[in-house]
């Protein structure tokens, strides 16, 4: 967690008034639009990362749906995924994140402006509730980023094995599938060094309902797995032209 020390260092003179901001609104973020939340995420997640020498390559992001809700499904590298995508993308999304993350100063105030839920894996009826709850809060407008590894990998730029259930909510509320392929966002955080870091985040084309109606779940998991695994070899040494 190095690199966190020289992104707090890099902002130090606006730190205090930022912590502020989050903790303010973390308490009570339904009393502010989805706008300004995002809009605070994204000015700290980007003057952080600038300090913290982390470069953030997007591509595709015509490929975000502009107003139907959907959910993200990236690959899980790292607890840098979030703040990746905080900066990238232009729409305002929730999350699920796994329990154990959920008391992680700054993520926890994260979490909580954009009203993520807490997912206990090892308790069935607790994940079925949440399954329901992302399922009616993506008909009623909401979008929401979910990882189908449920864990990061730990193994670079390969991906884990991609859970059946995690799609549930997807096929529920039957809304586009946008796989997210994400590239080297397991070295800001998980590895204890600062050197300058550029992380991908490629935008795939969605999948629209009527193109997965007709398939189970675990059948999801591995088109939408295939095809992150198939843009991340593409783009592993792919630079801006």
């Amino acid at each position: 967690m190095i690199r966190i020390v020289l992104m707090v260092l890099y902002n130090l003179p606006f730190v205090p008034y930022w912590w502020w901001q989050l903790c303010h609104m973390a308490k009570n973020p339904e009393a502010y639009s989805q706008e300004k939340r995002w809009a605070l995420l994204q000015k700290i997640t980007t003057h952080a990362n600038k300090g913290g020498r982390v470069v953030i390559e997007s591509w595709h992001q015509e490929n975000i749906p502009e107003t139907e809700p959907f959910i993200f499904f990236p690959n899980h590298q790292g607890l840098f995924d979030v703040l990746a995508l905080i900066e990238s993308c232009p729409r305002f999304f929730s999350v699920v994140n796994k329990k154990e993350v959920s008391s992680i100063p700054l993520l926890k105030q994260v979490f909580k402006i954009m009203g993520a839920y807490e997912i206990d894996r090892e308790d069935l009826r607790q994940s079925m509730g949440v399954i329901h709850r992302v399922t009616e809060d993506v008909k009623n407008g909401k979008n929401f980023l979910i990882f189908a590894e449920g864990t990061r990998g730990r193994q670079g730029n390969k991906t884990g094995t991609f859970k059946g259930g995690s799609f549930k909510s997807a096929y529920r509320a039957k809304c586009p599938i946008v796989p997210v392929a994400l590239l080297n966002a397991f070295i800001p955080f998980d590895r204890n060094s600062i050197k300058k870091v550029t992380v991908k985040v490629i935008y795939l084309s969605p999948i629209p309902y009527e193109e997965y109606k007709e398939m189970k779940t675990v059948e999801i998991a591995a088109l939408v797995k295939q095809r992150i695994e198939d843009t991340i070899a593409a783009y592993e040494d792919k630079k801006f032209s």
